[in-house]
């Protein structure tokens, strides 16, 4: 249990110092989306490539993988109506569907993993499939819809290559292909990527935490309250049972199931709010997301432990 709450704390303590710079406006009125550009241009892809190219493909590859795959998109797939019926913009209705299904594997999950179950790498399936994967294409589909929003059409060409011009993307696939290969960089290569890799969860939680900074309080605007109460209702009940019920029908148990029902229980990544702010669509509804699903996680993650262990 200790792991669970230090692993929260370390966000909470990141998110705080974002708070107060926020509050005192060093860094000035842009840097929620300076922070929030330099962690997708550049940080995050360096991290997602990393990270891949260090992935122990059958490691990987297992029971867990198909749970996560089958229900992170059926969590994000869950929001697509809601989003639909209530008539809300596409590009808010991808980045409340991300939110739905894209949980804090990276910065909360690694530690809750290494803690409660002592191996960090039961997260691994969970990282690969949102990292090669959700990403991409949610990005992806932002990049079209925002490309249309702004006025232009793309090109039937220019949708389909969307993926190639996707700096997410192509830092995932090289990954793969890296680790696929076996081949190994040469350290000069690797040491500044992975220097510029670990600028990417602390830039997303210090743009979290300015972005708090006169806020209002989660749910107030009565057009988001619906799909906020959707998404925290997917991500922190839906998600968890739905792993759950999928880990028993594969024959999973003990701390295999345990593994896969936590790892759906883990909060919206911040990154959903790094992208919202990237495209600009949805930001508050992102925002205010990651901030519920943090909280509500966690009684959700002892209940898990205290059932399932």
């Amino acid at each position: 249990m200790s792991g669970v709450i230090e692993g929260f704390l370390v966000l909470a303590c990141v998110v705080v110092v974002g708070y107060v710079v926020g509050r005192a406006g060093v860094l000035g009125s842009s840097a929620t989306e300076v922070l929030s550009r330099t962690a997708f241009f550049v940080a995050s892809p360096a991290l997602l490539f990393t990270t891949l190219a260090h992935a122990d493909v059958t490691d990987v590859f297992s029971a867990n993988l198909v749970v996560t795959a089958v229900t992170s998109t059926l969590a994000c797939a869950l929001y697509v109506p809601v989003g639909i019926l209530r008539r809300r913009p596409p590009g808010e209705t991808a980045i409340a569907a991300m939110g739905s299904g894209y949980v804090n594997a990276g910065n909360l999950g690694l530690p809750v993993a290494a803690y409660v179950f002592g191996d960090a790498t039961v997260v691994a399936p969970v990282l690969l499939f949102q990292l090669a994967i959700l990403t991409p294409v949610f990005t992806t589909v932002l990049d079209v819809v925002s490309a249309r929003r702004d006025g232009s059409r793309p090109t039937l060409s220019r949708t389909i290559t969307a993926p190639l011009r996707n700096p997410l993307a192509i830092a995932s696939v090289s990954g793969l292909v890296v680790t696929a290969t076996g081949v190994t960089l040469p350290e000069p290569v690797l040491a500044p990527v992975e220097l510029l890799g670990a600028l990417a969860v602390p830039a997303m939680l210090l743009a979290f935490g300015i972005s708090l900074h006169g806020a209002s309080r989660p749910g107030r605007d009565r057009e988001s309250r619906l799909p906020l109460v959707a998404i925290v209702t997917v991500k922190t009940v839906v998600h968890p049972l739905m792993a759950l019920g999928l880990g028993l029908v594969l024959g999973l148990e003990g701390v295999e199931l345990l593994a896969v029902v936590v790892c759906a229980a883990l909060p919206a990544a911040q990154n959903v709010f790094g992208y919202a702010v990237r495209f600009g669509h949805g930001v508050t509804l992102a925002r205010d997301a990651v901030l519920v699903t943090t909280l509500l996680s966690l009684p959700v993650i002892f209940a898990a432990v205290a059932l399932l262990l």
